[in-house]
């Protein structure tokens, strides 16, 4: 099957082509239809997969007859990070570049009188986070009783962070009769209890088991201790020749910790997590897609949000205390269908994280050691890292002041695929996990590459 096949409009087709792709991926060819057939969306497929193009193309060219009015924008999608509304938006501009339509992003950590006075012009597609926009609900700066499309994506994340009581002031705010769509990278028993309060009889779009990683990509992992991780990262950058390596830690201290380590041994690489600004966020994920760092050291609240086209390494520093993590974050290589590492430095007080991890992905993942990083003697007991009550350090805490880390995960963004302020109110949206834009692109690159 081809773009051609779908029913997309010439223009939306000119788009897709001159991004060099003309085959669909699977998430793709079967969502696009049913989006274009008005029904309904329970949609699901593992990151990297295409699901931003799978609804950002039909709602294109539904879209295109219209046109909004002041402060009333037609088609809202919901995502949990900025960094994933930037990448949303900037794929609603790739592939809308020969339509009429308008878009916008609004999310926490810049000025919110620009997005006011975008608004105010009339915006089409509205890519925004909860927190935001829930911002400007509050300043009645945007009205959304005249949406006609509405995409949770990324829906299980939103969830993970805490914004469903948000999700539930939006959602009441719009009107009943709208075509709603959710995308999600799992479906959770707690993603099925929303999908059925607000979709209505919905076809379900599954294309990859539950908690699985790409095929395409190898896991290792190298028993060490845990005071040799540092020195064995840097020797593996020294004997491996790996540029392009994205590093993950539990915590935003020990991201910035690593990332100095890296540098002074000669290995240019920068922090990234929820304490950085937004200019800082976004200079380093470029530096890093340009390949002008070698390294990248993120937490976990980056985990969904960064896409980038065959990126070769992914390196678990620490590995998440939560397993389902562990699939989010080696989702970041791998992508398109083309191949990628994803290697785990474990130490002794991880080894139940790893065991929790096997049973997630229902295999066993190969061991080793390496000369000169031979672990000590296992302890009987070891040491809780961080188990606690589940706690993921370095993560934005759930708002309205619940207990973090209670169902907390940590999430992320896609194909063609880029607070407020109140004092004394938790920042929702605000403090994302980085991003790049994941799946920008829609389908195989001259029927290869996917995402």
């Amino acid at each position: 099957m081809k773009f051609t096949d779908l029913g997309l409009s010439a223009g939306i087709l000119r788009a897709v082509a001159a991004q060099g792709y003309d085959v669909p991926t699977p998430i793709q060819q079967q969502a696009i239809p049913v989006v274009l057939a008005g029904r309904d969306l329970l949609a699901c497929a593992q990151t990297g997969t295409g699901k931003t193009a799978g609804f950002t193309l039909p709602i294109l060219q539904l879209l295109s007859g219209g046109r909004a009015r002041p402060k009333q924008p037609r088609a809202l999608v919901l995502t949990p990070t900025r960094e994933l509304a930037m990448q949303v938006e900037e794929s609603v501009r790739t592939y809308g570049a020969h339509l009429p339509l308008t878009s916008l992003a609004v999310f926490g950590g810049v000025g919110i009188n620009p997005q006011v006075q975008a608004l105010a012009r009339g915006v089409d597609i509205l890519v925004a986070t909860p927190g935001r926009l829930m911002d400007h609900m509050q300043q009645k700066t945007v009205d959304l009783s005249a949406v006609e499309i509405l995409v949770l994506d990324e829906a299980d994340r939103m969830l993970d962070m805490g914004f469903i009581r948000d999700i539930r002031k939006i959602l009441a705010t719009m009107p009943k009769e709208k075509q709603s769509l959710l995308f999600s990278a799992t479906f959770s028993d707690d993603i099925r209890e929303l999908a059925q309060t607000f979709l209505r009889d919905p076809q379900s779009v599954e294309v990859a088991r539950r908690n699985t990683a790409a095929e395409s990509v190898a896991q290792r992992v190298i028993h060490v201790d845990r005071e040799q991780k540092r020195d064995l990262l840097v020797h593996l950058f020294e004997t491996r020749g790996w540029h392009q390596v994205l590093v993950f830690t539990r915590t935003k201290y020990g991201a910035d910790a690593l990332a100095r380590k890296l540098d002074k041994a000669g290995i240019r690489a920068a922090a990234l997590h929820g304490d950085k600004s937004q200019g800082a966020r976004v200079r380093a994920l470029g530096e890093f897609k340009d390949g002008k760092l070698a390294a990248l050291v993120a937490t976990d609240i980056a985990a969904r949000g960064i896409d980038i086209d065959a990126l070769p390494y992914v390196v678990n520093f620490e590995l998440p205390n939560v397993a389902e993590d562990y699939v989010h974050r080696i989702g970041r290589t791998g992508r398109a269908g083309m191949e990628g590492e994803a290697v785990s430095l474990v130490c002794a007080d991880e080894r139940a994280y790893l065991r929790d991890i096997e049973k997630l992905i229902k295999r066993d993942l190969e061991k080793l050691t390496l000369p000169g990083f031979e672990p000590s003697a296992v302890p009987t007991v070891a040491a809780p890292a961080a188990r606690g009550n589940g706690q993921r350090q370095g993560q934005p805490k759930p708002q309205g002041g619940r207990p973090a880390g209670q169902g907390q995960k940590p999430a992320a963004g896609e194909p063609g695929q880029k607070q407020g302020q109140n004092a004394g109110r938790r920042r929702r949206g605000g403090k994302p996990q980085g991003g790049a834009v994941p799946g920008s692109n829609p389908g195989h690159r001259s029927g290869q590459r996917h995402h």
